[in-house]
């Protein structure tokens, strides 16, 4: 249909705050569910409005470049990934108006271009990247040197192909059918609307990132840029720091990362999880790196001192712990589980589907097979090639990405938590069993699984804000197809010029918790636990244990889950640095004080403080890395 847009932005605000987000959803069978949606949220919207445009995808593309960045940085020293997309829509939204108002444009971007922005902002910044700092950094750590570059290009690309595609036929059942909640994709919808009805709420968010975003940046060249300028240098807020943890902790416990750090990513971090992960993480940190870490030092087992000899003794607890809590909760959710395995004969069933206009503008599921078997053949060669794998076990990797992603997905529909660490451990422990010893191809196989599951759930949250504001599905599809290209490309080169040493990974920089933790499973599984220290074997039974305590607890008490401790964040403080978790306590405790003082102002500004503070401080250290590296950086992308 041709697509006509809303010749002012008075129209344009008015046209968006008349639409209600239809979030409770539709009842009926599939076929009247599906029939009210086109009816009443399509029908208007998404058959008149300019969504995929040249300017939405380039504008998608540009923001997730960037902030693809800051999730390598954040990534590589917590092992979390930020999401990108609602700071994409606030950042689009504001260059976007400041264009139209001073004329460099003529039309404002509808809703639906930037739902497609986000989209393609989201799988640039956020989807391609995930597994660069776990499995991709797992294996240098254990191989002490990276894969190529144009090995690592192609494995990241047709990962991110197999996962966008394989979500083709869940969106059909997931989203229209059953309308899983997927609460993030929800959020996003809402920030869109807000952004869109309400102008000037929108400019004060989009400010307010902005100012917390250059102030966060000045900030982290005070820390870490000043070093860079020898009269400067004794003034930086981390030679201040250092100066004052000499003299209040002392040289033991600093060597224990027990001290004091000023790192306002994580503060904001801590904004944005809440209290409840933040105090589990504290005292999980301070369990091990305040009690675990001194014993084992006063009795000789621990001789070293610096972060990485210690953490190489501290992450078998915390790996034990994440792995097993993430498992088997995942098993105590287990009508999630069965619910996505009895819907797999729907997920490729025309009936649910039949109306004719609705398939017009859904993803087709040719599109599905033709990058299923693209992926398939991609990835099968690469990993024969790479690690000797046999093609029937990277066939059999691609089939188990298949049906983990599946239940991922649902878990993400119903959680908003994509269990991709305990998908990932599945499959290490299936190849484990199939091909011991080899600890490469144990890597790589449940990079396979957890590619493909961040970049399905990723595609269905966007496709599910796409959904509520009446978007064109196949139009968005496109628009998250397209991000793939530009996020595997300034991803991977980032992280080669980043990582531009092996000694790099679980340094005091980046301690990259992720990696240690994915490579200390990998080695387990593939040399057997006889060939570890016994601490370290206790450590592993004594985490799991605690891991599956922790999954329990929720079950059995669901109304004290807010004060029950989470087990992932327990043991990740195990795997990086003490501090960290102070850092983002301090975070939680600053937005729940907000919440509680003002929830208006706080509803309206954390997200977008936050989202800056990430935004720029991790800019700028990305920034400071090339300035300090760009020598030998510029000379290894010419390839000398």
């Amino acid at each position: 249909m041709k697509e006509t847009s809303p010749t002012t932005l008075k129209e344009s605000i008015k046209h968006d705050e008349e639409f209600k987000l239809p979030v409770e959803g539709f009842t009926g069978t599939p076929e009247e569910i599906q029939r009210q949606w086109f009816e009443q949220v399509y029908r208007g919207r998404g058959d008149s409005m300019k969504q995929l445009t040249w300017r939405a995808v380039l504008m998608g593309s540009m923001l997730g470049g960037v902030l693809s960045l800051t999730n390598l940085y954040i990534g590589l020293k917590s092992g979390w990934g930020i999401g990108v997309a609602i700071t994409a829509c606030i950042l689009s939204y504001a260059i976007w108006t400041t264009f139209v108002k001073i004329g460099l444009v003529k039309t404002p971007m509808t809703i639906l271009e930037n739902n497609c922005m986000q989209s393609t902002a989201s799988s640039a910044g956020y989807s391609t990247g995930g597994t660069l700092v776990s499995a991709f950094a797992a294996f240098i750590v254990l191989n002490g040197h990276p894969l190529s570059v144009p090995l690592t290009l192609a494995w990241v690309f047709f990962m991110a192909i197999l996962g966008v595609t394989m979500a083709v036929p869940m969106k059909k059942q997931m989203i229209n059918i059953e309308q899983l909640r997927f609460p993030s994709g929800v959020a996003a919808a809402e920030t869109l609307r807000a952004l869109h009805s309400q102008g000037s709420k929108g400019m004060r968010a989009a400010k307010a990132l902005g100012i917390s975003g250059v102030i966060a940046a000045a900030d982290n060249f005070w820390h870490d840029g000043f070093a860079l300028f020898k009269r400067l240098a004794p003034y930086s807020s981390d030679a201040l720091v250092t100066k004052f943890n000499a003299v209040v902790f002392g040289p033991a416990w600093v060597g224990r990362t027990v001290m004091f750090s000023w790192e306002p990513i994580f503060i904001a971090a801590g904004a944005i999880t809440g209290l409840r992960v933040c105090i589990s993480m504290l005292i999980g940190g301070t369990l091990c790196w305040g009690v675990f870490v001194p014993l084992l030092q006063a009795q000789g087992i621990i001789t070293g001192s610096g972060f990485r000899d210690v953490v190489q003794w501290t992450l078998w607890f915390g790996a034990s712990c994440m792995v097993t809590s993430g498992i088997f909760g995942f098993f105590v959710q287990w009508r999630l589980a069965l619910s996505a395995f009895s819907g797999i004969g729907k997920l490729f069933s025309r009936r649910s589907s039949a109306i004719s206009e609705m398939e017009a503008i859904e993803t087709p599921m040719s599109w599905f097979a033709i990058g299923q078997l693209v992926s398939l053949v991609a990835l099968s060669w690469l990993a024969h090639e790479s690690f000797q794998m046999p093609y029937w076990q990277s066939v059999l990797a691609v089939i188990l990405s298949f049906a983990l992603a599946l239940v991922a997905c649902r878990v993400t529909g119903e959680t908003d938590t994509t269990p991709v660490g305990a998908m990932g451990k599945v499959t290490q422990l299936t190849f484990g069993a199939l091909n011991p010893g080899n600890v490469n191809v144990n890597l790589m196989s449940a990079n396979i699984t957890a590619g493909a599951a961040t970049s399905s759930a990723d595609l269905l949250t966007d496709l599910k804000s796409g959904y509520l504001l009446g978007a064109n599905p196949r139009k968005q599809f496109l628009a998250q197809f397209a991000g793939i290209f530009i996020g595997t490309v300034v991803s991977v080169f980032a992280f080669s010029l980043i990582v531009n040493k092996p000694e790099v990974i679980g340094s005091e920089q980046f301690p990259a918790p992720a990696a240690q933790t994915w490579a200390a499973v990998a080695k387990a599984l593939s040399n057997g636990l006889a060939a570890l220290a016994p601490v370290k074997i206790w450590s592993i039974v004594i985490g799991g244990v605690v891991g599956i305590l922790f999954s329990v607890l929720p079950v059995l008490f669901p109304k004290q889950e807010k004060y029950l401790p989470s087990a992932s964040a327990f043991g990740l403080a195990w795997v990086f640095h003490w501090y960290y978790g102070l850092l983002f306590l301090i975070g939680a405790l600053i937005a729940h004080g907000f919440q509680k003082k003002s929830p208006a102002k706080a509803e309206e500004f954390t997200y977008p403080i936050a989202s800056g503070i990430m935004a720029g401080g991790a800019m700028m250290g990305v920034a400071i890395i090339f300035w300090q590296n760009g020598g030998e950086m510029w000379q290894k992308i010419l390839g000398h």
